[in-house]
């Protein structure tokens, strides 16, 4: 009975450490961008985008479909940092361990 209180307590002290890891990614902040900087798009480590910013250069009302496509690209490469920045610190809590399931954010 002594190794199921031991794997109870690990569990509870990854649940801990999990929350904590939580907390951090949403302070933490990752910054995507596009068009060699014009437009450049800024997440939480949780994925929350929290800032947007266009330079007025490419604002072109007769170019509206280039500013869309600008922006998504900068959306997806700030997500995507953001994402790795979730693995990158939730390696730390599981060793590396390559874990068969999604993590909830």
């Amino acid at each position: 009975m002594a190794d199921f209180t031991k794997i109870l307590q690990q569990a509870q002290q990854m649940q801990g450490q999990l929350e904590k890891i939580q907390g951090e990614l949403a302070n933490m902040s990752v910054s995507g961008s596009s068009g060699g900087g014009m437009v450049t798009v800024e997440a939480d480590g949780k994925g929350q985008i929290t800032k947007v910013r266009v330079d007025p250069s490419i604002v072109n009302a007769s170019d509206v479909e280039m500013l869309e496509d600008l922006l998504l690209v900068a959306l997806r490469d700030a997500q995507q940092k953001s994402t790795d920045l979730a693995k990158q610190e939730m390696g730390k809590l599981t060793g590396g361990m390559g874990l068969p399931f999604k993590l909830p954010f």
